[in-house]
């Protein structure tokens, strides 16, 4: 299974491509640094359940919809 932090950041990255937002864009409708939403885009960094909330807020949906799922039959 791939790390939560890259599944979280495949999700960012397919909706903000989906609704044709930059990460320059993201950054600025969440106040989040630029380089900052690089390093989430690329799956780099852990973020805060704020920051969870932000994006989803400026993508326009829920904050789970980001997150990976969890496969239980995996040990």
């Amino acid at each position: 299974m791939s790390e939560p932090k890259q599944v979280f950041a495949e999700n960012v990255r397919a909706l903000r491509k989906q609704q044709n937002i930059s990460q320059d864009k993201l950054s600025k409708l969440t106040d989040i640094d630029r380089s900052y939403i690089g390093r989430i885009d690329r799956g780099e960094v852990n973020i805060s359940l704020d920051k969870l909330y932000e994006i989803a807020k400026a993508l326009k949906c829920q904050p789970v919809d980001l997150l990976p799922s969890i496969n239980y039959s995996e040990d």
